[in-house]
């Protein structure tokens, strides 16, 4: 059994937006539905289990009353204090219906491009492999700086990547490896692979999808917007219908 881990726990600062990213409306859909239908509609997903905060669950059920869930959703998990946290938390509600043998497929509910292959391709890999992350390799120039101020030192690009979401792993070998770094430890790692690498996990690569990329900025959101616009524009020219979008952005 596959089970989707759906993180949307994040306040999100950095866009300076009233209210979290991921509920932010693009063309009259809040930015997690995106995430949320493809998961659903993803065959090989069995379950999906969402973090989010205890004041945007009921408005979340709401919205997926909206959308063909297909029976998946489990329930909510509350957030932690780090995503780390909100993961094993999240892990933890998981194992009260799966088994250890399962695997858990963790996405960000900023990441609404994620496509039906990529999921594929982490659950398929996954298989042979106890955990799996995509990746995209560096295109520009890579520098250290110890004290952000001057280059130390220059690393090689070709041994660098970016990692992404969707990442899947061996449910009950990762439930354990975030276990093994409570009660400190955890609240320092940077990505979901981290504690896996640490617990020496065999966690494989696969290529990512620039396109599945993460709403952070106002600049990335203003991007999904403009994508979904054209998505739609075609849709409606396709049925023989005007283009009516909305484009504008809920900040409310």
């Amino acid at each position: 059994m596959n089970i989707a881990l759906l993180l949307s726990g994040g306040i999100g600062e950095r866009l300076d937006s009233k209210i979290p990213k991921q509920y932010i409306k693009v063309c009259g859909r809040p930015i997690i539905l995106y995430c949320l239908e493809r998961l659903a509609a993803h065959r090989e997903i069995h379950g999906i289990q969402i973090v989010a905060a205890c004041v945007w669950q009921k408005q979340i059920k709401d919205w997926m009353e909206t959308i063909d869930t297909k029976g998946k959703f489990r329930g909510f998990s509350t957030p932690g204090s780090t995503r780390q946290l909100s993961i094993l938390y999240g892990l933890e509600d998981i194992c009260k219906y799966a088994g250890e043998s399962d695997y858990v497929l963790i996405h960000d509910a900023v990441r609404p491009m994620v496509s039906e292959s990529q999921i594929t391709a982490c659950l398929d890999a996954a298989l042979n492999h106890e955990g799996v992350v995509p990746v995209l390799p560096m295109k520009d120039t890579v520098y250290r700086s110890g004290d952000q101020k001057r280059i130390t030192e220059l690393l090689n690009r070709s041994e660098i990547y970016a990692g992404q979401a969707p990442e899947a792993f061996h449910l009950g070998k990762y439930l354990k490896a975030n276990q093994k770094l409570l009660p400190e430890q955890i609240l320092h790692m940077n990505g979901s692979t981290e504690p896996a690498v640490l617990a020496g996990m065999d966690i494989a690569m696969i290529p990512g999808d620039e396109e599945n990329f993460k709403i952070t900025t106002r600049a990335d959101l203003e991007q999904f917007q403009r994508i979904e616009e054209q998505r739609m524009k075609k849709a409606e020219k396709k049925n023989g219908m005007g283009a009516q979008t909305d484009e504008s952005m809920d900040f409310a």
